[in-house]
């Protein structure tokens, strides 16, 4: 249900919970223009990164990496959140692309050769549980008032205990859509600055939409379900 709220940027909580439930224990109050708006006021995006495997750089290809990448992070104000995830390959929506542009191919040699491949993906995809892939994202952060430094050093079971909020009403929402309205254009700042620095270092980055956010958040609260709840669309 929570997810189904999230997925239509519309999270009403008029009513007053007697209990907590899965929504009121996760720090999400929801997410909007592809940022997630958390219950403690914070606002985050998230950044999909690409790796770079150093054995294929000689020593100086690395060095000039490591010194760039510590010259980008020495020049941060702010703080980041880096999240390296194994998962498993999971050639679903590519599988369904091929079989499709397949389909719509007249009977002939390329048709046969293309049913070839996509059976060969099949079989590879079938093997998922068995192939692991990393997957690299960063996290950044606003906080009303530029409060970084002072909510980074909150101790952890105060910064959980923001989020056990049952008691959310309409005043804390709009007052959170309005920090949100405000801090959106210093988090666009804070993500071409993030963008520009991983580039430096041929890192290529991509800002997940809404719905990435939410599949994303879906899979690694639900790992299990995630395999079974996908859905095909063109």
């Amino acid at each position: 249900m929570l997810f189904k709220n999230l997925e239509n940027n519309n999270i009403q909580k008029g009513k007053q919970e007697s209990q907590f439930n899965t929504e009121n224990m996760l720090p999400i109050s929801e997410i909007k223009d592809w940022f997630v708006i958390l219950k403690d006021w914070w606002i985050r995006a998230i950044l999909k990164a690409e790796g770079i495997n150093l054995d294929l750089k000689n020593f100086d290809e690395i060095q000039t990496i490591l010194e760039q990448y510590k010259r980008f992070l020495n020049g941060l104000e702010f703080p980041l959140q880096f999240l390296v995830r194994n998962t498993y390959l999971d050639l679903r929506e590519y599988l369904w692309y091929v079989q499709n542009n397949i389909a719509k191919l007249d009977p002939g040699a390329l048709k046969k050769q293309g049913n070839s491949y996509a059976e060969f993906l099949e079989n590879i995809n079938m093997k998922q549980w068995l192939i692991f892939v990393k997957e690299f994202y960063v996290t950044i952060p606003y906080y009303e008032d530029e409060q970084d430094s002072s909510q980074v050093k909150k101790p952890w079971w105060s910064k959980f205990m923001d989020t056990l909020n049952s008691k959310d009403d309409i005043e804390s929402i709009v007052s959170r859509y309005r920090n949100f309205v405000k801090g959106q254009k210093m988090l666009n700042t804070r993500i071409s600055l993030v963008q520009e620095g991983l580039s430096s270092l041929w890192v290529r980055t991509e800002l997940l939409n809404t719905k990435d956010v939410i599949s994303l958040l879906f899979s690694m609260y639900n790992p299990l379900l995630d395999s079974t709840q996908w859905d095909y669309k063109e």
